[in-house]
């Protein structure tokens, strides 16, 4: 039986050297910021992933509207586009994102959703033209989600530049294929702030990484590049 492809993901971070990735005590310089944004554009990805609370400020505060009536609205997936240059790709499972347009800058917008959500939030969905993937009844499907999102929309090379919750869930199910971290010259010393993988509690899932580069970058950062050795053969 052939096997689904999905993309391939490279998780693109900006972690403290402690691993730890809430940036807002740290005061970062522009240069530093910019280093992120030059660093990601070298993987030349289709699209990028992050979750609900880090989209929220794309995502803009419109108001969903109560529907006056009509028909149930069927848990099928709904493409308001499949052309674009580039995508951009929220994980929010129970809907709650608030979306001003199907776009940012030019980037179309693909949200990730349950079954769960209601027919008023997916109405308003599709009057924004935002376009969305149902990952499963109650909880996403990950796997699934990536399948999805190679079949529908092309994408081969996607960004994963999500939370520790979403970084570590995608390493759980051994869906990431590269790890790509622009570490900052910063010591946080936080406790109980998210890390770079925060899979669950008790211990995470393990996995082997094999170094495939290291430069110094400006404002002190050391980008490091490293493939991760599947456990199976096959992806």
């Amino acid at each position: 039986m052939r096997r689904t492809m999905r993309p391939y993901v490279i998780c693109h971070m900006v972690p403290s050297i402690d691993g730890r990735i809430v940036t807002t005590r740290w005061k970062l310089s522009s240069r530093a910021l910019s280093e992120y944004e030059r660093t990601a554009e070298t993987f030349d990805a289709d699209a990028w992933m992050i979750g609900r609370i880090s989209m929220e400020p794309y995502a803009g505060k419109a108001k969903v509207p109560a529907r006056k009536s009509g028909q149930p609205i069927p848990r099928t997936d709904f493409i308001a586009r499949r052309d674009a240059e580039s995508y951009a790709i929220a994980l929010d499972p129970s809907g709650k994102l608030t979306w001003k347009s199907g776009s940012i800058d030019d980037e179309h917008v693909i949200t990730i959703l349950t079954e769960q959500v209601s027919d008023d939030y997916l109405a308003f969905l599709q009057s924004k033209g935002v376009s969305y993937l149902f990952g499963g009844k109650t909880e996403l499907n990950l796997k699934w989600v990536l399948e999805k999102l190679r079949k529908d929309f092309g994408i081969k090379r996607l960004l994963l530049e999500g939370g520790g919750k979403i970084n570590g869930s995608f390493l759980a199910e051994d869906l990431i294929d590269e790890l790509s971290v622009l570490v900052a010259p910063i010591a946080d010393g936080s406790i109980g702030t998210p890390s770079l993988f925060d899979a669950g509690e008790g211990m995470g899932p393990v996995r082997h990484l094999k170094l495939v580069s290291c430069e110094p970058r400006k404002s002190d950062m050391l980008w490091l590049k490293y493939k991760v050795r599947k456990s199976d053969s096959k992806r």
